[in-house]
């Protein structure tokens, strides 16, 4: 098994890291991290997908890779055309595509923009993003640029040593330690408190925890959609999570051309909490 290493490419998006399993000559596969992730997010599945051409950035904003100027948005379009300057600065022109919870959106988006470049799409808590009524449109703007406005004057959190970030990550997304520790460790940097104090804050840009200014409707995501044309394999954890009910994630599979769905007992990060389960069906379903 090739043990996953550091990698950076230089983009119009500044330079994106990551970690990759150096198996060149081995069939493609873009492995795109969840919100507020990073590319240690698929450090246990990666014995699982040994055969393949593993790479998973940092995407912009994340883990170690930069953060996007001032004057640009993070919204899902920006991350699909970040993620394909990976590929495009990695040389690949198809390969196959996995993503998990905003990785997963992002991948959605990818196949139904350039099918063309898309060999199988593999989801994970994910298939389209969050959606919400048209008349929510004004409301989230004025949220957002509220919320933006106000960004000036915030203070990162300094946590006094990684024991105390890990303890936090594991409350806030109801994880295991190890796995907490693999997404903390990748996800903090060195700082000092107020007081002058040794610590460390997350380096994830803070303008991700923003409202996002745009989200589309249910209609239009059905749309893009019914728009990809890859095989596509879902896994989602069993209970559905609040803010995507089992019977609209259902019925959102049910527009793939080419899709199966799966649920496992789990929690949302349960390729990393659970990675023999997720691996394995992962590794039938590319063997196809």
């Amino acid at each position: 098994m090739a043990a996953l290493q550091e990698f950076v490419v230089d983009t119009a998006f500044g330079r994106l890291a990551g970690l990759r399993n150096g198996r060149a000559q081995a069939p493609k596969l873009l492995a795109l991290h969840g919100w507020l992730d990073n590319a240690a997010s698929y450090v246990p599945l990666a014995p699982w997908l040994d055969g393949f051409d593993l790479v998973a950035p940092d995407l912009p904003g994340h883990g170690a890779s930069a953060h996007l100027p001032m004057a640009a948005e993070y919204t899902l379009v920006g991350a699909a055309r970040a993620a394909l300057a990976v590929a495009d600065a990695l040389g690949w022109e198809r390969f196959h595509l996995l993503g998990h919870s905003l990785g997963g959106a992002t991948a959605s988006m990818i196949a139904a923009a350039v099918p063309q470049r898309v060999d199988k799409l593999l989801l994970i808590e994910a298939l389209g993003s969050l959606s919400e009524p048209e008349e929510r449109v004004g409301p989230r703007l004025r949220e957002a640029f509220a919320g933006m406005a106000a960004l000036g004057g915030k203070q990162l959190r300094v946590f006094s040593d990684i024991a105390t970030a890990i303890k936090a990550r594991m409350i806030a997304n109801d994880l295991s330690e190890p796995v907490a520790r693999l997404l903390v460790e990748r996800g903090v940097a060195p700082a000092r408190s107020d007081a002058g104090a040794a610590g460390f804050v997350w380096r994830s840009d803070p303008r991700l925890t923003l409202v996002s200014a745009q989200r589309m409707s249910e209609a239009q995501m059905r749309a893009l959609i019914r728009a990809i044309d890859s095989p596509t394999c879902m896994v989602w954890a069993d209970p559905a999570q609040s803010y995507m009910p089992d019977a609209q994630r259902r019925e959102r599979a049910t527009l793939l051309r080419d899709g199966e769905l799966h649920t496992r007992a789990g929690t949302h990060h349960l390729h990393m909490e659970q990675p023999d389960i997720v691996g394995a069906l992962f590794r039938e379903f590319l063997s196809r």
